[in-house]
């Protein structure tokens, strides 16, 4: 019936997880860290309900495991760009990177947000209490586009309008700063404790 077919993905939204190798030892430190930062700060009132949010950008710390997470963190954004454009090499182009740590105690969650005027944003998850069931700890994402109702029709995932994961200690997850998401209540006696970022890309300076 076909002589030929073909197929593109439009306007698609990538979504990223990366593994940090051996991230036990960094994540027994940011939580020593992460204890000690708010013993000294009441912290901030973001997306957050519930929990603690810290206060500035917490890669302005000289704390040696902060530093690492921000290197590593650096090498996401750099992957990332770089699987979905070669046109462009992340390396040439100014980098801004801020982050801030979440920690949500029994009930706590983040309501649905976006991060205006950045190109990416991550979440690096430092401790993530395990459950056998239900949505605790899992973040959400909503999809972008509005006038797709009328596709639930079909079940096609390429038009699903939610898609939710449940990431892992030691993993980064990132995507699109436009991209709508929430984190689920901590249905846990554990805090759920992760490292939230974003990265924005600019011209470099001129050379003289």
């Amino acid at each position: 019936m076909f002589e030929n077919t073909r197929t593109e993905t439009l306007f698609s939204t990538p979504l990223l997880r990366f593994r940090v190798a051996d991230h036990e030892a960094l994540d027994a430190e940011l939580l020593a860290e992460g204890a000690r930062m708010r013993a000294l700060s009441e912290g901030v009132q973001k997306s957050n309900r519930g929990g603690w949010h810290s206060d500035g950008n917490i890669f302005d710390s000289s704390s040696p495991c902060i530093q690492r997470l921000y290197d590593t963190a650096r090498a996401s954004v750099f992957e990332a760009t770089r699987h979905v454009t070669s046109k462009v090499a992340p390396g040439d182009l100014r980098l801004k990177i801020s982050g801030w740590m979440n920690m949500n105690p029994p009930g706590g969650f983040n309501a649905p947000h976006t991060h205006p005027g950045a190109h990416w944003s991550g979440v690096y998850y430092v401790n993530q209490p395990a459950v056998e069931e239900g949505t605790s700890g899992m973040i959400e994402f909503l999809d972008p586009r509005s006038d797709l109702p009328n596709w639930r029709l079909l079940r096609a995932k390429a038009f699903r309008l939610k898609r939710k994961i449940r990431p892992e200690a030691g993993e980064i997850v990132m995507f699109p700063s436009y991209l709508v998401h929430w984190v689920y209540p901590n249905e846990t006696d554990s805090e759920r404790v992760t490292i939230a970022f974003n990265a924005t890309f600019s011209k470099p300076r001129k050379e003289n």
